[in-house]
């Protein structure tokens, strides 16, 4: 860890025991001891922190006595990769949803406590909105009049009479479904329930729910390796139980890329002897797939099975039929 990481770290020692030895700052900071050292003197030095050696106790702690010199303040955090994401994502979430709502009030108090996470002393929870900026990629505009029901149906664990709208057949058919968890994937919602109607798991988009009903029926409870066996098995969120799996080829220049990139939690790779790469992933249904694999275009290679190549064939046929030279 970095300075500014060790003195969070060694002021949240502090704050959370009365006394800390100095083999214990050791162990949790894993510097040397003179490191720690200059790390206590430019705490108190230059920051004012009120750090004292309580020789009777045998440890650090923080004076009882205010400091002269001014306040006591740590500098500003800076986050790493991931904790900037999952803070700015989780701010995201919570501000598209209905604020004014039945949500409301709970989520205020949350998005109050998650601007404080994000401001410090020297970037403001503003300034850091605006100097990064997380993008979405094809998330469908949602109306969320009946989220709230979805949600209620899944936690109390009831049935939900439901209209959903399939978008491939362009018409609404009336189910009835047990709600086991709802999923945020790529921008949009989706709820994996037990259709009473098709008597197997499905994954619906909330937003395609045009009507939602709560009923005192209890829900079938799926557990949840089945859940992960079907609708988490395969790639995307198309998933089954029949498994195939996909072998693709990479060129060259896009080979350094995609090798670093993770496609599916069960996926094989390795370069073959003219530095491409090649990716092997499990699928159920080929409709998520086919657009990832078109979008690479000519630096892409379906290499099995022939199903899948003869799909992806036929796509990029009737795509040539569209636009003609």
């Amino acid at each position: 860890m970095d300075r500014t990481e060790r003195f969070y770290m060694i002021d949240q020692l502090l704050g959370e025991r009365r006394i800390v030895p100095f083999v214990v700052l050791r162990e949790r900071l894993g510097v040397s001891r003179a490191t720690i050292k200059r790390d206590l003197e430019y705490l108190r030095n230059r920051l004012n922190a009120p750090i004292i050696w309580d020789r009777e106790q045998g440890g650090y702690r923080f004076s009882e006595t205010e400091q002269a010199g001014g306040q006591y303040e740590l500098p500003g955090l800076w986050f790493n990769a991931s904790e900037i994401h999952a803070l700015l994502t989780m701010q995201h979430l919570l501000s598209s949803l209905d604020s004014g709502g039945l949500l409301g009030p709970h989520i205020h108090p949350l998005l109050v406590r998650l601007r404080s996470l994000l401001g410090s002393v020297d970037n403001t929870s503003d300034e850091i909105q605006k100097r990064i900026r997380i993008i979405g990629v094809a998330a469908r505009k949602m109306t969320f009049e009946h989220f709230s029901v979805v949600g209620s149906s899944l936690l109390r664990r009831k049935r939900l009479k439901i209209s959903y709208f399939v978008r491939s057949r362009g018409e609404a058919t009336d189910r009835e479904v047990s709600p086991q968890r709802l999923v945020h994937y790529r921008e949009n919602w989706y709820l994996d329930a037990w259709c009473h109607l098709r008597n197997s798991l499905r994954s619906f988009s909330v937003d395609a729910i045009r009507y939602a009903e709560i009923l005192e029926t209890a829900a079938r409870d799926i557990p949840g390796e089945s859940l992960d066996d079907v609708l988490g098995a395969g790639y995307g969120i198309f998933s089954g139980r029949r498994i195939k799996w996909a072998k693709l080829r990479f060129s060259p220049r896009r080979s350094l890329w995609v090798a670093s990139e993770q496609w599916h939690p069960r996926q094989k790779g390795g370069f073959d002897q003219e530095q491409r790469y090649v990716l092997e992933i499990p699928y159920s249904s080929h409709r998520e797939l086919l657009m990832d694999i078109i979008k690479y275009g000519q630096d892409i290679e379906v290499l099995a099975p022939a199903e899948l190549r003869r799909v992806v064939r036929e796509e990029l046929s009737a795509s040539l039929k569209l636009y003609p030279e």
